[in-house]
Parts: C-alpha cells; structure tokens; sequence
C-alpha cells in the first residue's frame, strides 16, 4: 500500500504535471468483475441523481439504484472515492491511481477518461460547472482541470494554499536543486478533501491540516482562510444561509456564507464526521465513524439519532420516494424510518 493511500485511509478514521492528460484507451485496462456481493462491501460515495441514486466504492464498483441496487461494469479495478453528475445523463466518478470515469447514460455504463499509477495520488472529489468544464481535486494539492468535458485535463498547481514558509523553502530550493524542488513540490501541498458551491459564484474547498479555502471564479484562485482548526476536514455542506465543514473527532464548525466567522458546533459524540445532507427546516443529517448520525440545526444544536455498531459511515444521499441510504465499509444501507 502506497503512503499516499495510507493518508487517505484516515477518511475511514477515515509529481502535478503541467502538461494535457490525454484519454486513455478502456481497452489497455481490465474492468472489474461483477460481484454479487459487491453492494455490502467497502463503498465510498453515494449521490441523487433525480430517479436513481449512484454508488462508487472499493475495486472499481458502481452501482445504480432502481428499487434495487445493480452493479455495473466498470473499466477499471482502482478505489472509486466520489461521483457526480452535472445532468442526468452526464457524470464522472474519481479514485485512486488518478483515475477518472465518465458516464453519458446516468451512471450505467462507465468511460476511462484518465488514469496513472505513476502519478500515485488518489483524486478525492470531483466538481463540474457545466457539461463542459469541472475541476478534479485530491491527495498532496492534486488539481485537474478540464474545458472539453473531459477529453484532456490539465494540471493545476496552486501554490497560494502553501504555508508561507513552504513557499519560501520552495523558492530557495527551486535556486538550488531543480529536481529536489519538483519533488518537494508534489508532496508539500495539504490533501484536498472536498469541493462544492458555497453560493452561485463562491466555491468552498476543505482539506487537511485545517485546509479552508475559497475561490470566486471557479476554482482557478483560492483564498487560504486562517481557520481555527488545524486537523483534517472531510466535507462541507450548506444549510439555508448557514456552510458547515467537518472533520477528525466531532469537529464541526459553521459560518454564516460570508465564510469568516466560523464557530465549533458540539456533538454529542466526538467521532470524526465524514458527510452531511439537508433534510430541510434548518436541518442538517452527519453520517460519521462508529456508525453515528447526528441531526444539528443551523443554530448549532445537535441531537444523536442513531449509532451503528461496526460501522464507518462516509456518505449519505435521499432516493426519489424520501428513504435515506448511507454507504461505508459494510456496503450500501437503507435507513429506517424515525
């Protein structure tokens, strides 16, 4: 297991290259086998896409959901971290080995867009403003971008997320040692976690070591916020007028969408909280490690609705008739009622 992987294990607790990425062809690749018991094994991500809900997680699995869950071929056997659609017909899903996936037909069938172990960091979420251009982002700054839906992707290095003394190491040492410095270069920036639209024209990304940062135009800028946390921060979410970021043990904090005056919200548990989805009404629903859900209000109050023993729950989506499902290590699982 690469070191890159065992940072990215911590989401179950929990070399950038200038030039276009081409698509590679799906035929130099071995696509997963369908498993029967692939629904109740390690998956990662789960999201809504109008009358299905789709799936990604451990060696490559997608699934879609129509009354039941069916897994679908995929043309790879990587870590699928997250999935997103922009239509819903149009998606892409993300993982390890630099892997992106593409679907034109609502997450049944999946496309190699791009792939390289010898990058060896994992893409940790992926966001899309159009059909035509998102941005890609995950493990050491990994940062990809696209304006062709897809078909190239470029890398990005954003070096204003750098500590300040990290950018002055990197300038005495790019004087230095130009190799040295490109290999420092891919190692020093923080994992990006997480990327969403904290309002139209505002984007709020989080990572670790308290990385909080924003960008007004698409990500191609960012904004390194002096945040007040210093551990890992897996996901953010916007309730009404009010963003939330979560993390390592419990730590939950929420800021009216100017995205300055961040204050810790208490739990009742100090979990590390992975995922959130609105249930309306000022309402947000945590899913976190040792199986917790949590409610909390846009006021900061919060309640613990359930605890799931021997699980780790890392996302949370609504089907089309209002049934909560949260997938993590055991698989893919439908909520009762409360």
């Amino acid at each position: 297991m690469s070191f890159s992987m065992l940072r990215f294990v911590s989401i179950l607790s929990l070399v950038s290259l200038s030039q276009a990425f081409p698509v590679l062809a799906q035929e130099n690749r071995l696509e997963q086998q369908i498993q029967p018991l692939a629904a109740n094994s390690l998956v990662l991500d789960i999201v809504n896409n109008q009358q299905t809900l789709v799936a990604v997680g451990d060696r490559g699995h997608a699934f879609i959901y129509q009354d039941s869950w069916k897994q679908v071929n995929t043309p790879t056997q990587a870590l699928l971290t997250k999935v997103f659609f922009i239509t819903p017909d149009k998606g892409w899903a993300v993982g390890h080995d630099a892997t992106i996936l593409h679907s034109n037909d609502g997450g049944k069938s999946w496309q190699l867009q791009m792939q390289s172990q010898e990058i060896e960091k994992p893409f940790l979420d992926i966001l899309f403003f159009t059909e035509q251009h998102g941005i890609a982002v995950g493990a050491y700054g990994l940062f990809y971008r696209t304006n062709d839906g897809g078909q190239t992707w470029n890398s990005e290095y954003h070096q204003e997320l750098l500590f300040e003394e990290d950018i002055a190491y990197l300038e005495e040492l790019k004087a230095e040692d130009e190799a040295l410095y490109l290999s420092e270069r891919s190692t020093l920036l923080p994992h990006f976690n997480r990327v969403i639209h904290a309002t139209d024209n505002t984007l709020i990304m989080v990572g670790e070591l308290g990385l909080v940062a924003t960008s007004t135009d698409q990500g191609h800028n960012w904004l390194k916020q002096d945040f007040i946390y210093e551990g890992s921060l897996f996901n953010a979410a916007v309730v009404d007028d009010t963003a939330f970021v979560m993390g390592l043990r419990g730590n939950v904090f929420k800021s009216d969408l100017g995205l300055t005056g961040w204050q810790k919200v208490s739990l009742p548990v100090d979990s590390t909280i992975n995922a959130g989805i609105t249930l309306g009404e000022g309402m947000l629903r945590l899913v976190g490690n040792a199986g917790v859900i949590i409610d909390i209000s846009v006021a900061g109050e919060s309640q613990l609705v359930e605890q799931r023993q021997g699980e780790n729950l890392v996302a949370i989506a609504e089907d089309s008739e209002g049934n909560l499902w949260v997938a993590g290590n055991k698989g893919l699982i439908k909520l009762e009622q409360k």
